[in-house]
């Protein structure tokens, strides 16, 4: 199965459609009457409906396991056929578009188990889905694509040449593809003036994005936190909690982790851990949907 591990949950929805199309009236009024022999047809298949979409994954391999946490299953009748809506809730990782076509297959093929008794003629037609909700294509297109990020690594070791840097250019990627035009990136000693002054200077120069990256460990060397809280106009914890929240899912030791993230004038100024699978995962919780941030700071007048 493909790895979803990096996703974070979110509401999830689809509705697939099948039809079910009969060769005569009668057959519908046998339906409507509660008069086919082998029992009532729309309770009957919409139970059926509801085993499959729960045995999804048993019958498609590639298929993740997910709690369902809804499934609606609907009918509408146009003259000679049959709409059979199946509809999927959950909040998980991934979608529930198969979950939702799986559903809706099973409960025509039901009905034509059901029918064929009295009516020969019974086609299973227009197996589809009609809507989907949620992950990152429910997003795409709705941040800005004009946004420009600075990278900036503080690291002593790194600066001094002794140590290669692999946060920051993993950072770097994901910015990449999220269309975000990496304007500098840059290494600097962890020291608390100079922070401040690149954190400043980008800021002035109209930066949309500064990320750090280092220095938010613990030991007495570590100030990067310490220095941007100093100077940013407006804290945002549920940034802080959501890479905190993302982390400690995957390790606990990420309750030790001190991000920032705060704002100096209309930009947004992050700090993320220095390792790599720390920047990596900090970054994979929060973006793209953080850049949902630039439309709420300046408005209308970029859009």
């Amino acid at each position: 199965m493909v790895d979803i591990t990096h996703k974070t949950n979110t509401l999830r929805i689809a509705t697939a459609q099948a039809i079910v199309k009969v060769s005569k009236a009668e057959t519908i009024t046998a339906i409507e009457n509660d008069t086919v022999p082998k029992g009532n047809v729309f309770a009957m298949s919409k139970a059926a409906g509801l085993l499959a979409v729960k045995k999804t994954p048993d019958i498609l391999p590639d298929c993740h396991p997910l709690p369902i946490e809804y499934t609606g299953i609907d009918y509408k009748i146009n003259g000679l056929e049959i709409a059979v809506l199946c509809t999927i809730k959950t909040i998980y990782k991934t979608g529930v578009e198969v979950e939702a076509m799986h559903g809706a297959s099973v409960v025509a093929l039901n009905m034509y188990d059901m029918l064929k008794p009295i009516d020969k003629g019974i086609e299973i037609q227009n197996i589809k889905l009609l809507a989907k909700k949620g992950g990152k294509s429910d997003f795409k297109d709705r941040f800005r694509k004009d946004l420009k990020a600075a990278v900036i690594v503080c690291s002593d070791t790194i600066s001094a040449g002794e140590k290669e840097d692999r946060a920051g250019k993993e950072i770097i990627k994901k910015l990449e593809a999220c269309n975000l035009t990496i304007s500098q990136y840059i290494i600097i000693p962890d020291e608390k003036d100079i922070i401040q002054e690149n954190a400043k200077l980008f800021a002035k120069e109209g930066i949309d994005l500064v990320i750090f990256t280092g220095g938010t460990g613990l030991s007495a060397r570590d100030v990067t936190p310490e220095a941007l809280n100093e100077i940013v106009d407006r804290k945002i914890p549920g940034i802080e909690e959501a890479v905190r929240s993302y982390g400690q899912d995957r390790t606990p030791y990420s309750m030790l982790s001190r991000s920032v993230a705060g704002t100096i004038n209309d930009t947004l100024v992050l700090a993320l851990p220095g390792s790599t699978n720390g920047a990596k995962e900090s970054m994979d919780a929060i973006f793209p949907s953080i850049l949902h941030i630039f439309r709420i700071l300046k408005g209308a007048r970029h859009d």
